[in-house]
């Protein structure tokens, strides 16, 4: 009899070394994040099932992009960050592109209470933006002047609930405007960052013809997380590692730029299907040496 249950338990113990070995593994091959508007439509559609495989691709945080009427994704702010973490998935970043001065306090109340670190603003708020339908351009109305007050005033409500506030880059910002001025330099050199700071969004500044580098050489520290987007010949959004950005040599400056935390993000994804296509970045990732 005791040989049975001595046996028993070498089962027991090895069956359990067994998982623990298949979790470190597993563990170890989850990193990096995953900006949940490249599965935007998926999101619509299943979110839960969406993260399932979101977190299946091996990513390990997230930035979300789904708010609406204080719910993240159809969840409350609580349940949203609890279903996350049940599946390992972090809450680090949020797009907020709906804030105001009006509504801040009640979106960084949602913020914080769904566990993200960052508050971030995709494009100028509070009617700046501006799109043209028919040459498809981006860019803003208004003073750069204002444009930097929001966007202290928002970073300082930010910083007083305890979140970090970005600003995420689209290609117009890192041209000169119709005043020469180029937006991004406008808002490094008049916004304090302790207050307030960048996501760059490394296709987009690509596709501005600036240097990623020369940036975090100039402005060192000020670039707390990037988009990690790649770009085919033509220049469209291609899954990381299958374009020409060298992604090699912009991570080499990681700490020079400040990064803290990268997302994978392609906004369309052509033949492919998004769920797909976040597989395809993850693997490049790795090769590329993101960790």
């Amino acid at each position: 009899m005791s040989r049975i249950l001595l046996k028993q338990g070498k089962i027991v113990f090895s069956s359990l070394f067994v998982a623990f070995l298949a979790l470190s593994v597993n563990a170890q091959d989850k990193f990096g994040g995953l900006a949940l508007y490249t599965v935007r439509d998926d999101m619509g559609e299943d979110a839960k099932a969406t993260l399932d495989k979101v977190a299946d691709a091996g990513y390990a945080y997230v930035e979300a992009a789904g708010y609406n009427e204080g719910k993240f994704y159809g969840m409350a702010p609580e349940d949203f960050k609890a279903y996350l973490e049940s599946k390992g998935l972090k809450p680090v970043s949020t797009h907020m592109g709906m804030v105001t001065l009006d509504n801040a306090d009640q979106l960084i109340a949602d913020v914080k209470a769904a566990g993200f670190e960052f508050f971030t603003i995709p494009v100028p708020p509070m009617g700046m933006f501006t799109f043209d339908s028919d040459t498809r351009t981006m860019g803003m109305k208004g003073t750069m002047e204002d444009f930097a007050n929001v966007l202290t005033t928002l970073g300082k409500k930010c910083e007083a609930a305890g979140l970090k506030l970005l600003y995420h880059n689209h290609d117009f910002e890192y041209k000169e405007n119709a005043d020469g001025v180029v937006p991004i330099v406008y808002l490094l050199e008049h916004t304090d960052p302790k207050y307030v700071n960048f996501q760059m969004d490394l296709f987009w500044v690509t596709k501005a013809g600036a240097d990623p580098v020369a940036y975090f050489e100039k402005y060192p520290g000020r670039f707390k997380s990037w988009h990690v987007k790649d770009m085919d010949e033509e220049g469209k959004f291609a899954p990381v590692g299958e374009g020409t950005i060298d992604f090699g040599r912009i991570l080499k400056e990681k700490k020079t730029a400040g990064m803290v935390k990268y997302f994978v993000e392609q906004d369309r994804t052509w033949d492919k299907k998004p769920l797909e296509v976040i597989v395809i970045s993850h693997k490049g990732l790795k090769k590329i040496g993101f960790d």
